[in-house]
């Protein structure tokens, strides 16, 4: 096993798994459920990829855009 593949938390495992990613707008609040992240078996700290962070933060602008207290959405993959 690589350290890569190790939690710098806790030294638990990661895998491949998904987290509920939570954005509060100070007049709202985004929730995008289902967003594939590695996730340490152990502690259950997660590590959303790049790709995946930048698609949450077109997610998180179109809402904020919408202006609504509370927005919550599954993430579909590209």
């Amino acid at each position: 096993m690589k350290n890569k593949d190790l939690c710098p938390i806790c030294g638990g495992t990661k895998t491949q798994g998904t987290t509920t990613f939570t954005v509060d707008l100070g007049f709202g609040v985004v929730v995008v459920r289902n967003v594939p992240a590695l996730v340490c078996e152990q502690c259950g700290t997660d590590w959303i990829a790049d790709e995946t962070a930048e698609r949450l933060e077109k997610t998180v602008n179109d809402a904020r855009q919408r202006h609504r207290q509370v927005e919550v959405m599954a993430y579909m993959p590209a």
